[in-house]
């Protein structure tokens, strides 16, 4: 390949020079007296010649390459996945579209950008693209959601927590309203390397689990609940921002944690805290201690993560390389 290109090379220069020497020749051979320049047909002949050595001697160059995926390129409902490209020139962040919506992109080193995104636990099992353009070139993706298996769980709660007065229901409303709020922000960039789990025991509850309460009430676990004993600590699984420790209904005393790009991880049915809203607070820090606060059943650490406002499994977070 190497001596095609310098083959090639070599002929354009020769015919460079060729073509050079053709037009010099030819213009000895047509001088013409100061002052009394013709237009001739030479003329026609050189400009020719000399649009053709620029064509040979100076070819077009392509736009620059650059590589995108996404990985992984198979998922389950309710998974976070990555978008990640590289080689662009320039500073200027690309932009894609997963079913209309635009994903969020930071940087990841010169030219590299990422983005974090998530499809909704209520998927079906399909090819999704991803609409991807950077600069004037565009690209589309294409991301596998594989058919989703749920198990199902029974559990007994007192009857004012599955059932709450008018009271707790206006409450559950204003607490729902501030999480709201909390799930549409997008702040720049706080998390670093790859997430981990709060705690390294057992789980008691998968991501996505149909939980019959009191054999009535039918509910899905939109995260996932890890074994813990009462005053264990809890670890942040990343670097943020922390943005909520309150008290509320159903999670108890919880943590929220801002990472950015809208990016939040949720810790719920603490027994205390141990930090406050607007602490800036470093992967595998200290954020508080198991317990059994709100709609729980015993000592255990419920962990939930949010995607750009759509409720993903802890676990597809965690497995994303960064």
């Amino acid at each position: 390949m190497q001596n095609v290109k310098e083959r090639r090379t070599c002929d354009h220069r020769c015919l460079c020079l060729c073509l050079q020497d053709h037009i010099k020749i030819e213009n000895e051979d047509n001088k013409v007296q100061p002052q009394k320049v013709h237009m001739k047909a030479s003329s026609t002949s050189s400009l020719l010649l000399l649009w053709s050595i620029i064509f040979f001697c100076f070819p077009a160059q392509r736009a620059a390459a650059f590589q995108a995926g996404v990985f992984p390129a198979k998922i389950y409902p309710g998974d976070a996945f990555m978008v990640r490209v590289s080689g662009l020139k320039g500073a200027t962040a690309p932009s894609a579209l997963l079913n209309k919506r635009a994903l969020s992109f930071s940087n990841c080193g010169r030219g590299c950008f990422v983005a974090v995104a998530a499809v909704d636990l209520n998927s079906g099992p399909r090819t999704y693209q991803v609409s991807l353009r950077a600069g004037k070139q565009k690209r589309v993706l294409r991301l596998r959601v594989l058919k989703g298996r749920f198990q199902t769980i029974h559990l007994t709660l007192p009857e004012e927590k599955v059932s709450p007065c008018v009271e707790d229901l206006e409450r559950i409303k204003k607490e729902a309203d501030l999480l709201q709020s909390i799930w549409e922000i997008d702040s720049e960039r706080l998390w670093e390397g790859d997430f981990v789990l709060p705690l390294g025991n057992p789980l008691s509850t998968p991501f996505g689990t149909n939980r019959v309460i009191n054999n009535e009430t039918t509910s899905v676990h939109r995260g996932m609940d890890i074994r813990g004993t009462d005053g264990e600590e809890i670890h942040a699984s990343n670097r943020g921002l922390v943005v909520l420790t309150e008290e509320l209904f159903f999670g108890g005393n919880t943590v929220v944690v801002d990472h950015g790009r809208g990016i939040f991880t949720v810790y719920m049915h603490l027994s205390d805290f141990n930090v406050s809203p607007g602490d800036i607070i470093e992967k595998d820090a200290v954020i508080g201690y198991v317990g059994s606060t709100g709609r729980s059943s015993g000592p255990h650490l419920h962990f939930g993560a949010k995607v750009a406002g759509i409720n993903t499994n802890p676990i597809s977070l965690t497995r994303l390389k960064f």
